[in-house]
């Protein structure tokens, strides 16, 4: 079934990007590395704008089409491609409309992702394999989500703004992107970067691991050493992880207040808490201080005017939106949390920003950019809204605000350096286009209107922890 707003496929080669024959609007979207021409529209001087808080809902393993297949102005389709025969040629293949969850886990590994990128051709995905059984996934990823089971999601995005172009920092797989999301990128020496997930640790991805968990590798020339990485706590990084500085580092030495919302260690959610690499974090104050959990913590830090200049929110395993959750429950959490800021004295100084961390495993038309960099990326795109009263309007005739300018991880992160004058980490933050072109601060500050859900907020904070961890490929 197409719904209303279909957007014709974008076709991607290895060299760039051009629409196809057949109705679908040119994508603007960049063709290589070199961004210089999609700047920011709106730039301001570090520390001038009217935010001052920052919140980023981190949810779980969806492509934009996955999500957003037929939403106007996603560059999304319900048409893939796939290599077939033993000339392996490409044939297209219609994708499939679906619940939000799904039986099986998808393989979303770096492997996964090469196969399925196919040198740009973006026709590789029936090929990728289970990473249990070896098995070719075929039509299993092939599939987009029914508008009607992610209501608050579309609803966000015809009243705010949706990223068209959010490319992931790395072709890899959750570890990494919460590392991505916390530092803009993962080197840990001058020739390696972590990359995929760690091995054998399952409820924990951190200092907090089992004593033979450890860490896969890819180097500057992108080859892919599995296995072969240091535990993951950064005391087992090289020079005791002394250059692998986060946001922690620039928002303490700014004294701007942070907090990372997770579920307690042991809890699902707790295999995506990225301050659990930070030895300094983990075995310091800040543990107790600003590693705040269960992650509902956030609703009552925002209902008593508690909430930090710069937040993380990370989700219990059953409202991540992880394709084998076997839950609907995430759409509504993320509705509870922007509704809870939208409706409290943060609204007029917020700017909340809703990404997906790794592509799942699922079909997207659109090639990342080139040129590769030397750490696995960019990856495939996903989901990214920023919600604020300073949103960008919509242009006449489309809901909400579409960018198609290039993002990645680090324009998160460059964003929460520019917004409080913080400096640079110096990984992808000074290479990445700032997500502030997103925003219009001349404009006066929009109204919020609260988002409808099917769960409520009594639900959450009455949901027993799932304590099933769901990534653990």
């Amino acid at each position: 079934m197409k719904h209303p707003g279909f957007i014709a496929l974008i076709c991607a080669t290895a060299v760039g990007l051009s629409a196809c024959n057949g109705g679908g609007a040119s994508s603007s979207i960049p063709s290589s590395g070199n961004v210089s021409a999609f700047s920011p529209k709106f730039r301001h001087a570090s520390g001038s704008t009217p935010i001052g808080h920052i919140i980023m809902i981190v949810q779980e393993n969806r492509t934009l089409n996955n999500l957003f297949a037929t939403f106007p102005g996603a560059n999304g389709t319900t048409v893939g491609k796939r290599r077939i025969g033993k000339n392996k040629r490409t044939q297209n293949v219609d994708l499939t409309e679906v619940g939000l969850f799904l039986k099986k886990d998808l393989n979303h590994t770096y492997s996964g992702f090469l196969r399925a990128y196919d040198d740009g051709k973006m026709d590789g995905f029936n090929e990728v394999k289970y990473t249990v059984g070896n098995k070719a996934e075929g039509t299993a990823p092939y599939v987009y989500v029914n508008p009607s089971q992610i209501v608050p999601y579309w609803t966000l995005a015809q009243q705010y703004s949706l990223a068209a172009a959010m490319f992931t920092t790395q072709g890899s797989a959750s570890f990494t992107a919460h590392q991505d999301l916390i530092r803009g990128g993962t080197f840990i020496d001058s020739s390696h970067s972590l990359i995929d997930n760690p091995k054998y640790g399952n409820k924990a991805w951190g200092c907090d691991s089992s004593a033979d968990t450890v860490t896969s590798l890819i180097t500057t020339d992108l080859q892919l050493q599995k296995g072969a990485g240091p535990f993951p706590c950064t005391t087992q990084f090289p020079a005791s992880g002394s250059g692998y500085a986060t946001l922690r580092d620039l928002l303490d030495a700014q004294s701007v207040s942070w907090k990372y919302y997770t579920p307690a260690i042991g809890d699902p959610g707790a295999i995506w808490s990225a301050f659990d690499v930070i030895a300094p974090v983990r075995n310091g104050p800040e543990w107790n201080a600003n590693v705040s959990s269960p992650e509902t913590n956030v609703l009552s830090d925002i209902a008593n005017g508690n909430l930090p200049a710069v937040s993380w929110v990370i989700p219990d395993g059953q409202n991540s939106d992880h394709p084998n959750s076997g839950t609907d429950t995430g759409p509504s959490w993320v509705a509870t949390v922007v509704n809870a800021i939208g409706q409290s004295q943060y609204w007029n100084d917020s700017a909340i920003v809703i990404v997906w961390d790794d592509w799942g495993g699922f079909y997207d038309p659109v090639a990342p950019p080139l040129p590769r960099d030397n750490q696995g990326g960019p990856g495939l795109r996903v989901p990214l809204m920023v919600i604020s009263p300073y949103t960008r309007e919509a242009v006449p005739s489309q809901p909400g605000y579409v960018s198609n300018t290039f993002y990645g991880f680090g324009s998160i992160v460059r964003f929460v350096e520019d917004t409080f004058g913080l400096g640079r980490l110096g990984t992808t933050d000074s290479t990445s286009n700032s997500i502030d072109d997103m925003l219009d601060f001349n404009q006066p500050p929009r109204p919020y209107q609260t988002i409808g859900s099917k769960y409520s907020r009594s639900y959450f904070l009455h949901q027993k922890p799932s304590h099933v961890p769901v990534d653990t490929q």
